[in-house]
């Protein structure tokens, strides 16, 4: 027969059992209730089609249409009567007449085992020649599952029902989760003479389960130890449960690396070297954007690739280009390490088709990542990354077209050029430099180990200032912490400020697109204060006009300079993209963001801390005053906000509860101040009197929650913070219940 022929062709086959009649909503199936973007069902037929082909999964359903349209390549087959579990699998035994390997036994209403804890059952039950290997889990509550016995020797003996046992087999925490391997021919006896239930008459599989284990049989378990997969689903409680499980998933900082899932953050991709950041993913990533190119017909475009000082960024960057020579699209590679901003502007001055920086930024030195550009020099908006996303993880190593850059370079698909000194150049045409050649400014710069030196020095050489540098040699563990230019990474340069006088300390992050000032008094000066000094030098000494972009978690400051001046200010979301994108849309003459990036009209869409460099110099020379001095002026002209952020661990569990926590709470007031909007225009912000706000929202870069405040005093400040903190810190109620 067919079904025999068939069988011989796979030493493994499976089977899930989805005739249920368990409902939320009248006439539709549970199991086919939305979990996230997927039906219940297709989170477990994806599971099984980890482990074998679609013409080896066998689905028992009721005869509904509805499911059998949930992947029409698999067979389906209708249980005629609700008999029980046992009967539905008796008609896959039915089918496969013959069959002498193994079957996989899945319920349709238990979405949530991993691939890896079923492939780990298999594994085991083939290692130990097993006849029956069954999934089981360490429960900490109370369950309606059978209760594992085992003898001295740690063997399987029984299996116990909740319903029949006694409280000291119910003291028992190992239960049997309800997914099983075994071997065909054994199934297929035991279900030939097993008998129905007095209770019901059904046939149940976890009686037929039982006989197996008295029967003597090897019979072997494989143990999970993530609570959350023993979660089924029988009712619309348990489906809440189910999709908060789901989406704390999706948060967990390690779940998509584990996976060789390549994801989009606000700053880029960005993943552990060795886990989730490999050559691998580069090519894979570097595909999906060729196959972009070439279906929009843009080959001749060409791409530019660069990189930072980051361990593999080079070897990544000549990966990458590999590729696009494979794919017949040109490729500048930069022959050395350069800034983000560099590769920024070099992308718009080709109007190439995409820009890649290699680069994590300013996380810590464990991680590399890859910043994408598009021909006018801004990052790709969510939209595109998704897609991007979505091409990339569904390719193979096998569609990965590449050449070998030898080959690459010498046929001149892939050439070396040099941008330096035109970039160089365009910073010179943006800055006064014959200002600054008259200033005779001592400056101190810490490029913190990364790519900044060259093209800063160049500059600040060149405009005759006398500079000195600490941290410029190359080293991609970053003096063992990460390139990112806070107050607290700073110390050094504040110590050699103090002890030799200079007039400024400059700063940039790992890749040069973020920038740190420091005082004449060695003194962190925040970038909040930075970007209003800027707008206020760029609009009332330059003469230039227009109004600012900040994203959300930046100083209202802005606002209320702009409104003094007759401006508009414009609140984004987090991500420089959203900056870039709101400076085109309304014209604006400065955008910038709390983290330390900025640009201004007429230069790139992207931040540039060796520009933001230059023209703090510049303001200095131009105005013939320290940067303390020039500060006090300013809060003597528009007042002080005074602004505290910070930085809390997120668990995914946080991820999920804590904005749920927020949003059930009472929003009309903090204490005593009366909340006057609440905007979710990202993470949760609560707008007060007088440009005060509170803000609550985690990292897209980073497994952080991000508490930030701004008020009138530092006291009120700290309220704030403090009336945000409960959110976060009583997670132990923030568990979904």
């Amino acid at each position: 027969m067919p079904g025999a022929e068939q069988a011989k062709r796979s030493s493994l086959k499976a089977v899930v059992l989805a005739a249920g009649k368990a409902s939320i909503h009248p006439g539709r199936p549970l199991i086919l209730e939305k979990l996230g973007e997927k039906s219940i069902l297709q989170c477990v037929l994806e599971n099984a089609l980890e482990l074998v082909a679609p013409d080896d999964l066998y689905v028992i359903d009721n005869g509904q249409t509805e499911l059998r349209e949930v992947d029409p390549r698999l067979h389906y087959i209708q249980q005629n009567s609700p008999a029980g579990t046992a009967d539905a699998v008796l008609q896959v035994v039915k089918q496969l007449d013959g069959f002498q390997g193994t079957l996989l036994i899945l319920y349709g209403d238990t979405p949530l085992f991993r691939s890896g804890s079923i492939r780990g059952m298999l594994n085991r039950h083939r290692l130990r020649n097993a006849h029956l290997t069954l999934l089981t889990a360490e429960v900490d509550r109370q369950l309606p599952y059978g209760h594992i016995i085992r003898n001295n020797t740690a063997q399987i003996i029984d299996i116990i029902e909740d319903s029949a046992a006694s409280p000291e087999v119910r003291a028992i925490r190992e239960i049997n989760v309800g997914a099983y391997v075994v071997e065909f021919p054994v199934i297929a006896a035991a279900l030939a003479h097993l008998s129905p239930s007095p209770i019901d008459g059904e046939y149940r599989l976890t009686d037929c389960v039982h006989e197996l284990i008295r029967s003597g049989l090897r019979v072997e378990s494989y143990r999970l130890y993530d609570q959350d997969e023993v979660q089924g689903i029988n009712t619309e409680a348990d489906l809440a449960q189910a999709q908060f499980i789901l989406e704390k998933r999706l948060f967990h900082p390690r779940r998509q690396e584990e996976q060789n899932i390549v994801t989009f953050g606000t700053g880029g991709w960005r993943a552990l070297i060795g886990e989730g950041f490999t050559l691998h993913n580069v090519r894979r990533l570097s595909q999906a954007l060729c196959n972009g190119i070439i279906r929009r017909g843009e080959e001749s475009r060409g791409v530019i690739v660069g990189y930072d000082r980051r361990f593999l960024s080079r070897q990544a960057a000549e990966a990458s280009a590999e590729v696009f020579a494979g794919n017949n699209i040109p490729c500048i590679l930069l022959p050395e390490d350069a800034p983000t901003p560099l590769i920024n502007y070099a992308t718009a001055v080709k109007g190439s088709a995409y820009g890649l920086a290699f680069t994590a930024s300013h996380n810590p030195p464990e991680w590399n990542g890859l910043k994408v550009f598009n021909g006018d020099g801004s990052l790709l908006q969510d939209e595109i990354t998704r897609e991007i996303e979505k091409e990339t993880n569904a390719l193979t190593p096998q569609q990965v077209v590449k050449l070998d850059l030898g080959v690459a370079l010498s046929s001149g698909i892939v050439t070396k050029h040099d941008f330096t000194n035109q970039y160089v150049d365009a910073i010179e045409a943006l800055v006064d430099m014959g200002a600054m050649r008259n200033a005779g400014l001592r400056l101190i710069v810490d490029p913190m180990y990364g790519v900044g030196q060259l093209t800063l020095g160049t500059v600040l050489t060149e405009a005759r200032c006398r500079v000195t540098f600490i941290h410029e040699r190359h080293n991609p563990l970053f003096g063992g912490r990460s390139p990112a230019p806070n107050e607290d990474a700073l110390r050094v340069l504040s110590s050699e400020m103090q002890e030799l006088h200079y007039d400024l300390g400059l700063a940039m992050d790992g890749d040069a697109d973020r920038v740190a000032i420091l005082d004449e008094r060695g003194r962190y000066i925040s970038i909040n204060d930075i970007l209003v000094l800027l707008y206020w030098y760029l609009h009332e000494v330059r003469g230039q006009r227009g109004g600012v972009v900040r994203n959300l978690s930046t100083t209202h400051m802005l606002d209320r300079l702009a409104r003094k001046l007759g401006e508009q200010c414009y609140e984004k979301p987090v991500g420089f993209k959203h900056i870039a994108s709101g400076m085109v849309e309304h014209d604006a003459l400065l955008g910038g963001e709390s983290s330390g990036g900025l640009t201004i009209r007429g230069h790139i869409l992207g931040k540039d801390g060796i520009f933001a460099c230059a023209l703090v110099v510049e303001m200095l020379a131009r105005t013939g005053e320290k940067i303390s001095k020039l500060m006090d002026d300013l809060y003597a002209k528009i007042g002080r906000l005074y602004y505290i952020e910070e930085s809390l661990p997120a668990t995914p569990e946080m991820r999920i509860a804590v904005p749920q926590r927020m949003k059930s709470a009472a929003l009309n007031a903090i204490g005593s101040y009366a909340v006057l909007s609440t905007s979710f225009l990202d993470g949760i912000k609560l707008l007060l009197e007088n440009d005060n706000w509170a803000l609550l929202r985690f990292s897209g870069t980073e497994p952080v929650l991000r508490l930030t405040v701004e008020a009138d005093s530092e006291a009120k400040a700290r309220e704030l913070l403090q009336w945000l903190r409960q959110f976060a810190t009583a997670e132990s109620n923030a568990q979904g219940h």
